[in-house]
């Protein structure tokens, strides 16, 4: 009798007599085995799904694609050999299913195919990302990500402003709706505005609006982006790129509470928290005169500061199965994990651009990737070369590859701490040990 606590659970979507025919030695074999028709697929909950792909699926294999998008397991095809060689069929296997069996089955083939697809679904499983959305957006489990969720829950209940600050790419804006929907003006407005991205003849009339014949095409009112906050929060981004004349006018606001549209006379009374994000340095700005100190000082009440992508240690791998995931749906492909050579790319790269550099390559990776994984080349980085460390005591080179070590372990294994310390031959005590040791996580 075989163990039920291991029982592995297999799903058969339209069975033919041949599949029938494995169920008493699969059961054996300690499979749970249920099956039904492609269309209640999604209600049967399984580790392994077996498809016996029908003239219909072929005529319409979109029907196939969802669910296989949907199921977040592995599947392998069967069908006969006339069927392989049907136009752009085999393109169709390879490209969605684990593996394929032609008709008539060998039986040890069969349980092979299957035990490695168990072992891939498990393995992708672990590596891919389910976030509860109402919780947090914020993705990631290393040290500068829990510390950030943490001050989030801090800030997100009062009123005061913020000042979201980090390199360009770190989720600036992220931050802001997060602390937006963990305030209590969740149900009101959030409205973001780049003032970076505005032509400065426009700026005044987007921030305050403008009334009917203020100005040449002016034909009719318009509510600005700060009353159109009016009870929720307004998200000021790149606020170091906003012309200081208009700076002036937005101090203006945050002390009175009132705006007034341009061409206006009568004050508004609006009432809005203000987020502001900047990636430029302020008090350098300051001094040169291209930003206000007052108003500085007015937003710069509460401070959240982002980390960059290369002091994330661990989150690399998540976040890029994340991506492979969310983009999967606008490419019309499988999710595809990625190759060693490619992890070992990511790993060296400094990320410039942060994790919106990561989602723009994880997108044209999908796109280009040919095989069953993303390769380095696909994501448009080339392996490295080491770069030679300065010369320093022998306690010096045991540090940083230590450190080296134990960074690299965690951006290919950040989600099973104790394959990351098997990886490097240590106990799991002594990898958070050392983990404690070099401030990572």
């Amino acid at each position: 009798m075989p163990d039920t606590a291991a029982l592995r659970r297999l799903l058969i979507v339209d069975p033919c007599e041949d599949c029938h025919r494995l169920l008493p030695g699969l059961a054996g074999a300690g499979w749970e085995v249920h099956s039904c028709g492609l269309d209640l697929a999604l209600e049967h909950p399984c580790d392994i799904g077996l498809l016996r792909l029908q003239e219909a699926h072929l005529r319409h294999p979109d029907a196939v694609k969802d669910m296989i998008k949907r199921s977040n397991t592995e599947w392998i095809a069967v069908l006969d050999a006339e069927q392989l060689r049907l136009q752009n069929v085999g393109d169709f296997v390879c490209e969605w299913f684990f593996d394929f069996h032609t008709l008539p089955f060998d039986y040890s083939r069969v349980l092979v195919t299957l035990g490695r697809a168990f072992g891939m679904a498990r393995l992708r499983g672990k590596g891919s990302v389910t976030v509860d959305e109402q919780a947090h957006e914020l993705l990631g489990d290393s040290r500068p990500i829990l510390e950030l969720r943490k001050l989030l829950s801090k800030l997100a209940p009062t009123e005061s402003p913020v000042l979201i600050r980090g390199e360009s790419g770190t989720g600036k804006e992220l931050v802001a709706r997060t602390l937006h929907r963990q305030s209590q003006r969740r149900e009101m407005p959030f409205v973001a505005i780049n003032c970076g991205a505005i032509p400065d003849n426009l700026i005044q009339s987007e921030l305050f609006g403008h009334e009917k014949g203020a100005f040449t095409g002016a034909h009719q009112r318009k509510v600005g982006r700060i009353e159109a906050a009016h009870g929720g929060t307004l998200f000021l981004d790149e606020i170091g790129d906003l012309p200081l004349e208009l700076q002036a006018n937005l101090l203006r606001f945050l002390q009175e509470k009132h705006i007034e549209r341009v061409g206006g006379s009568q004050p508004l009374a609006v009432d809005v928290r203000v987020l502001a994000a900047t990636h430029v340095d302020l008090e350098r700005a300051i001094e040169q005169g291209r930003f206000r100190e007052d108003l500085y000082y007015r937003l710069n009440v509460l401070q959240v500061v982002t980390a960059p992508l290369r002091d994330r240690h661990g989150d690399l791998s998540m976040l890029a199965n994340h991506f492979a995931h969310f983009y999967s749906v606008e490419t019309g492909r499988r999710p595809r994990s990625f190759s060693d050579n490619a992890l070992a790319a990511m790993g060296r790269h400094t990320w410039p651009g942060n994790v919106r550099e990561l989602a723009n390559r994880v997108r044209r990776g999908l796109v280009l990737a040919e095989g069953r994984q993303i390769e380095a080349q696909d994501l448009g980085l080339q392996v490295q070369e080491p770069v030679d460390q300065p010369l320093g005591t022998l306690e010096d080179y045991k540090h940083r590859a230590e450190r080296q070590a134990l960074c690299d372990v965690l951006d290919r294994h950040s989600n099973n701490m104790s394959i990351a310390a098997k990886a490097l031959g240590i106990s799991r005590p002594t990898f958070y040990r050392l983990l404690h040791k070099h401030q990572i996580r």
